[in-house]
C-alpha cells in the first residue's frame, strides 16, 4: 500500500491539531510551521514539522515536492488588513503556486461561513448566499478562498466551530455575558456549530485517499445539520463554565449598545451572531463522510465541559494576576 503523503498548514492550530490527531499512522504528514514545536503526542509517528511562512512566499519554496494533498488550514484571524491580507491571500497564492509546480492538484481549504453578507441565514445550500464579507480577516480570507476554487480545490465553510482549543467562540460569548447577562432577543436565534472533532474528522476523510480519487471541487459547507438556538447554546455554556444564566431580555440594539460602552470590540458582529438565524444546509458534505456529523450540540458539548471549565479558571486566574 502506497503510503499518502500530505502537507497540512496551521497543524498545530485549533482545527489542525484534530485533523493531524486522525490522519492516521499510516499517512505521512508534514506540518508547515514557522514557530512552534510539534506536540509530544505525535513523536513515534510520520509526523515532521516543515520550517515556512505564509507570510514569506520564499519560505515557501519546496514544501510540496512529493506530497500527494495540501490541506490549508491557516489563517490569521484578527489584525489590519495588510497583515492579514499577507497571510491569507498572498500567502495562498503563493502555496498554490508551490503546490503546482510540484504538480499537486488536490487541495482542500478551511474556510469560513463569515464571508457571506451579514443578514438572516436559514439553510441555505452552497451558492445560494451572496459573499459579502467586512472585516479584515474575512475579506481576506475570501480572497484566499477564490484562488484556491480557481485552482479546482474545495473549501469547507463551517460556522461556528467548539471544542478543545477553542480560543474564540466560548471566550467570545463570555465576554458578551459578562456586558450583557441577559437573552438578547429572547435568545431564539438559531445557530449552526460543529464540534472540531466532527470538523477534523471530515477534512482528514477528504484528504486521505489514492490520488486517483477526486476530490468534489467547490465550497462545501461544514455544520452540523441540526441547528441550535442561542438560548440552548448560552445555557450550555454557562453550566459548563458555572456561570449564572442571562435573566431578562433586551433588543439587539441595547446590547450592542452595552457592549460599545464595555469597549468589547466587534460587539455588534458578536450580537448578530446571537440574535440573527445563522444555518446552513451541510447535507453535501456529511453525504461524503461515511462518519457523518456526530452527535448534536445538546450531546456533544458536555464533553469539553471539564476542558472548557480549566480553560476559564487559567484565564480568570491569569486577568485577576493583571
Amino acid at each position: 500500500m502506497i503510503r499518502q503523503r500530505i502537507l497540512v498548514t496551521g497543524g498545530t492550530g485549533f482545527v489542525g491539531a484534530h485533523v493531524v490527531d486522525r490522519l492516521g499512522t499510516d499517512v505521512d504528514v508534514r506540518i508547515l510551521t514557522h514557530r512552534r514545536e510539534l506536540p509530544a503526542r505525535w513523536s513515534g509517528r510520520t509526523v515532521r514539522a516543515v520550517r515556512g511562512d505564509l507570510a514569506d512566499p520564499g519560505s515557501l519554496r519546496g514544501v510540496c515536492e512529493g506530497v500527494d494533498t495540501v490541506l490549508h488550514l491557516a489563517a490569521r484571524i484578527g489584525g489590519d488588513e495588510e497583515s492579514c491580507r499577507a497571510v491569507n491571500t498572498e500567502g495562498t497564492r503563493a502555496l498554490l503556486a508551490e503546490a503546482a509546480r510540484a504538480g499537486v492538484d488536490r487541495i482542500v481549504q478551511l474556510g469560513t461561513a463569515a464571508v457571506y453578507r451579514d443578514v438572516p441565514h436559514r439553510g441555505e445550500a452552497e451558492g445560494c448566499l451572496a459573499e459579502e464579507p467586512v472585516s479584515p480577516t474575512s475579506v481576506t480570507r475570501l480572497a484566499g478562498e477564490r484562488l484556491v476554487l480557481a485552482a479546482g480545490g474545495t473549501v469547507l465553510r463551517p460556522h461556528l466551530v467548539y471544542g478543545a482549543g477553542d480560543t474564540w467562540v466560548v471566550p467570545a460569548l463570555v465576554r458578551m455575558l459578562t456586558a450583557v447577562p441577559h437573552w438578547v432577543d429572547g435568545g431564539r436565534a438559531r445557530i449552526s456549530l460543529v464540534s472540531a472533532d466532527a470538523l477534523a474528522g471530515a477534512l482528514a476523510h477528504l484528504a486521505v485517499g489514492a490520488p486517483s480519487r477526486r476530490l468534489p471541487g467547490g465550497v462545501l459547507h461544514a455544520s452540523h445539520p441540526e441547528p441550535v438556538t442561542s438560548r440552548e447554546l448560552l445555557t450550555a455554556v454557562c453550566r459548563a463554565l458555572d456561570l449564572p444564566e442571562p435573566v431578562g431580555e433586551v433588543t439587539r440594539q441595547e446590547a450592542e449598545e452595552r457592549l460599545a460602552a464595555a469597549g468589547i470590540p466587534q460587539g455588534r458582529r458578536m450580537v448578530s451572531l446571537l440574535a440573527t438565524d445563522h444555518w446552513y444546509d451541510s447535507s453535501r458534505l456529511w453525504s461524503m463522510v461515511p462518519a457523518g456529523p456526530g452527535p448534536a450540540f445538546r450531546d456533544a458539548f458536555p464533553a469539553y465541559a471539564d476542558w472548557y471549565a480549566q480553560e476559564h479558571a487559567r484565564r480568570s486566574a491569569g486577568a485577576d494576576a493583571r
